[in-house]
């Protein structure tokens, strides 16, 4: 028995379009990384990026269940003294809603500098526009993404 490793003719790197809209934030973000890691493909490996570029629209009308709103807290830190920030959710939603989807994303993926790679392959964009149209990237319905 052999193992056979996939090449870059195997890849076919694909690009796949997400609407956000009603989405709950953190089924949305497990979907995606799946997606940029390549495990809904038959020739995933573990080791090697398999995965396709992701592009995510409407990340402003993203749904957030519970009370996450007002509890959850991202913290950043300057490496200077008093140089620790915290926001709420609701504050990182209004001003860059795109770094709520990607930080749930980078959480959900290994650490590592094949995850570094592969999230390089995310585009988020808070409204309906996007740059990609020239790369026809294949839309992916709701009910996909939000169910398992």
């Amino acid at each position: 028995m052999t193992t056979t490793l996939p090449n870059a003719k195997q890849l076919g790197r694909q690009w796949v379009l997400i609407d956000a809209q009603g989405q709950v934030l953190g089924r949305l973000a497990s979907r995606i990384a799946m997606i940029l890691r390549g495990k809904h493909k038959p020739i995933f490996t573990p080791f090697l990026d398999t995965g396709d570029f992701v592009v995510v629209t409407n990340v402003q009308q993203m749904a957030i269940t519970g009370n996450k709103r007002a509890q959850k807290t991202y913290q950043r830190y300057s490496g200077y003294p008093g140089g620790q920030r915290s926001f709420t959710l609701d504050v990182m939603l209004k001003n860059h809603p795109d770094r709520v989807l990607r930080q749930a994303v980078k959480g959900m993926m290994p650490d590592g500098p094949l995850s570094r790679q592969q999230l390089k392959k995310l585009k988020i964009y808070p409204g309906a526009e996007h740059p990609h149209t020239a790369q026809q990237p294949l839309a992916i319905k709701k009910e996909l993404v939000s169910t398992r």
